[in-house]
């Protein structure tokens, strides 16, 4: 769940405003909230009322932020981004868009009506399906991709020429399947695109009618390729031609792609698709030159391990993120102006990264994949460290141990020559008293006294262009 994973995921500011900045030109000003009330807040009363107004709904399903005065401020700096994206939209003219809220507290019968059932999750209802979004709840991240994966983009887009497939070929941080068929009445590209529907927006499906196009990409009729994020090669969905239920069985055989990117409209979803509990995680810079080495050793070994299903390599690049590399400093111990990469436990942050030297000695490919080796084996694993905390611990109590006998062994020592001293002193009297009674002898007794030694006990402490 999402709550789950809030150790990382910070969001400490979110961007209510794109500023005021005045570039001289009013249609470049960006857009600043205009105080006007635009999110509705459901209820069993009005909701029904409300979503029929508009052709596509957006629904913040929130916890309810009780009396902390901490939750209060965090939910109106939510409320005051869904606002400003609502004012965006409100401009769009093609599709009627509404933005509201359901409290989770208040209104969870209004929220069960709609089959929503994780809260502080946002949902978008159009006429047909309901889509999770599992980004940033920041406006221009919704409004982006609410214009890109929803009000934009059909469930399969047609490859009809050279430059619409240049542009396909360009798509390489996404999941896309692209398919050859005769043509729109065809029953093969029906399937087809009742497939697309069932992923859509979150995995890309292509469609080509051109013999030329289809050639291009070495397609045969009715066939469909399958391609994970950064691999050039496609995999062929066997068995053609294709059910719905083929299809859509083999992508989600095969929808944890060996490398990905996290991203602002996706980290909830990505993150919540951990291995076994952890996340093989690499930041590197895309912009920068060691960066854009370090990701291009890390294409090839995905390329080269694409088969191994255990392997899944989450990419950051820390210029998506600027808001939380300090708290992914501090959380894991690293210094991202430099690439790393380290297996992560999803739940509670603990981590192990691979020594490279602050980005000086880059792992070449053969190296990263020893690495990566010991990671998927267990050798490498971040639960070692928390035995190391335990054994820190036990080290510690024995030495709390061996400083309480020492002090027991002093006190014993002590009580002794105490002891020694009183039997001292009695004799002395007892000497004093045969002094007083007897006048002619003046011989006096000498007493000697033995002191104990004490010992003390050292403590030990122990990341084309054509066809």
């Amino acid at each position: 769940s999402r709550g789950a994973m809030k150790w990382t995921w910070v969001l400490v500011v979110v961007l209510l405003s794109f500023g005021s900045i005045s570039l001289g030109k009013d249609s470049l000003d960006f857009p600043e909230y205009d105080g006007k009330d635009r999110v509705h807040d459901l209820n069993a009363k009005n909701y029904k009322s409300v979503m029929k107004k508009y052709d596509i709904m957006v629904v913040y399903y929130h916890d309810h932020p009780g009396s902390s005065r901490a939750a209060q401020r965090q939910f109106e700096i939510e409320e005051l981004a869904l606002e400003l994206a609502a004012q965006v939209l409100d401009e769009f003219d093609d599709e009627d868009i509404g933005v509201g809220l359901i409290d989770a507290k208040h209104d969870k019968a209004v929220a069960k009506k709609l089959g929503l059932d994780e809260s502080d999750s946002i949902f978008v209802f159009t006429e047909d399906e309901v889509i999770e979004y599992d980004g940033e709840l920041a406006a221009d991240t919704l409004v982006e991709a609410l214009f890109q994966f929803i009000l934009l983009s059909d469930p399969v887009e047609i490859i009809d020429n050279s430059k619409e497939l240049k542009g396909f070929k360009n798509i390489e941080e996404d999941i896309k399947l692209v398919g050859y068929f005769k043509s729109h009445k065809s029953e093969h590209f029906e399937a087809f695109a009742d497939a697309a529907e069932e992923f859509h927006p979150h995995i890309l499906f292509y469609a080509t009618f051109n013999p030329k196009v289809a050639k291009a990409l070495d397609l045969k009729l009715n066939e469909v390729d399958f391609y994970e994020p950064f691999m050039d090669e496609p995999v062929v969905v066997p068995g053609k031609p294709y059910s719905e239920e083929e299809l859509v069985k083999f992508i989600e055989d095969h929808d944890r792609p060996t490398l990905r990117k996290l991203q602002p409209h996706n980290m909830y979803e990505i993150w919540e698709d951990d291995v076994d509990g952890e996340h093989i995680i690499a930041f590197a810079e895309e912009s920068d030159p060691d960066g854009f080495e370090f990701l291009e050793i890390l294409k090839q070994v995905a390329e080269d391990n694409t088969d191994n299903p255990d392997l899944s390599i989450v990419w950051i690049d820390p210029d998506d993120f600027p808001l939380l590399l300090p708290h992914w400093e501090k959380t894991f111990g690293i210094d991202l102006s430099h690439p790393q990469i380290g297996v992560v436990e999803a739940d509670d942050a603990d981590s192990v990264w691979l020594d490279m030297d602050d980005g000086e000695d880059l792992p070449s490919a053969d190296e990263l994949e020893d690495w990566l080796e010991d990671v998927l084996s267990g050798e490498i694993d971040p639960d070692d460290d928390d035995d190391d905390d335990d054994d820190d611990d036990d080290d510690d109590d024995d030495d709390d141990d061996d400083d309480d006998d020492d002090d027991d062994d002093d006190d014993d020592d002590d009580d002794d020559d105490d002891d020694d001293d009183d039997d001292d002193d009695d004799d002395d009297d007892d000497d004093d008293d045969d002094d007083d009674d007897d006048d002619d002898d003046d011989d006096d007794d000498d007493d000697d006294d033995d002191d104990d030694d004490d010992d003390d006990d050292d403590d030990d402490d122990d990341d084309d262009d054509d066809y």
